[in-house]
């Protein structure tokens, strides 16, 4: 259970908005650390974001927290993200679905007719998307976590691989059950978003102002506002690279599928660029398309900070999210 390439700050020792984060993260979720998020911290203000659209899409409101547990194991299994598949397998436990949770693990599909859809969608086997808010910003939020977790942190859920374990898996679902199957209030993490858009005259909190970015999917919902801050937040990780464009083109150009073994897609975007600039372009294309194809050669031809490092790979994962959010949002892909 260790990290890559960076040293997050722990809980005991967070202070700021990190701390806060934190905070309410343990209440909500039950656990005093979450490696998804601390992966984070070096940047609070995203790690604000990212704690805002997960909690928002996957545990707040009345929605089947199951389907949503499916919509986000579904998305970390097509994305390969380990660490993310293991996470929510114990996640579907806590649910009490246990039978459901090791089907999906073991390669399954759901026998109950809207799960097995909302799983095939979010696996990208079909492209009928739920209209809930919360089941649709459950897969982009993934979309951004499997990337960036992929990139900073050990395949490992438990010591050992002990997730690995189907006996472990469903005692591990069990300390999680209170808190997964808790019905939380939607909005209350949104006092944590900082720097929104101008407000509006006669708009002052924070909240409303970031809603007024809410994408027409989200139905004016928390979902959207904590999505309009997660973009804001990662996208400004570009200001890094000379040539952010170069990233968008090879995103716009994907299928959605993963890319040849072969570095031809990797040598095609990087074509033509100044030596400074390859090092960092290619990282920020990896963590959008290919993020288990990071190395620690990748990381170490780039001179960075935790901080710089955490942005660079959150701007190419934002970009691949946004690629995402256009199929099933017509205005995302104006």
């Amino acid at each position: 259970m260790g990290f890559l390439h960076i040293s997050p700050a722990e809980p005991k020792a967070a202070t700021g908005l990190v701390a806060e984060v934190y905070r309410r993260q343990a209440a909500d979720v039950g656990l005093t650390r979450m490696p998804a998020l601390m992966a984070l911290s070096s940047v609070p203000a995203l790690l604000a974001a990212t704690w805002s659209m997960l909690r928002e899409s996957l545990m707040a409101g009345p929605l089947s927290r199951t389907e949503r547990e499916i919509v986000a194991l579904g998305v970390s299994t097509a994305n390969r993200c380990p660490y993310c598949v293991g996470a929510h397998t114990l996640f579907l436990h806590a649910t009490g679905d246990h039978d459901l949770a090791e089907t999906l693990l073991a390669g399954g599909r759901p026998d109950e007719p809207r799960q097995a859809a909302l799983f095939a969608w979010a696996t990208g086997e079909t492209r009928d998307a739920p209209h809930e808010p919360e089941l649709l910003g459950t897969a982009l939020v993934f979309h951004f976590i499997n990337r960036m977790v992929t990139a900073l942190h050990t395949p490992d859920v438990l010591p050992g691989g002990l997730q690995k374990t189907r006996l472990v898996r469903r005692a591990a679902g069990r300390t999680l059950a209170r808190p997964a199957r808790r019905l939380l209030p939607p909005g209350e993490s949104l006092r944590l978003l900082e720097n929104p858009p101008t407000p509006a005259p006669g708009q002052t909190h924070a909240a409303s102002a970031w809603a007024r970015s809410s994408p027409a999917w989200a139905d004016g919902s928390p979902v959207g506002a904590a999505y309009a801050a997660l973009t804001g937040a990662a996208g400004q990780g570009g200001a890094l690279l000379a040539h952010p464009e170069r990233v968008a083109e090879a995103v716009v150009r994907w299928d959605g599928g993963h890319p040849p073994m072969g570095g031809s897609w990797l040598a095609d975007a990087l074509d033509g660029l100044p030596p400074a600039e390859v090092a960092p372009t290619r990282l920020a294309l990896l963590a959008a398309l290919a993020p288990y194809r990071i190395t620690e050669g990748d990381v170490a031809a780039w001179p960075h900070t935790d901080e710089s490092l955490v942005r660079l790979l959150a701007f190419g994962a934002v970009t691949a999210v946004r690629h995402a959010e256009r199929s099933f949002s017509p205005a995302a892909a104006s």
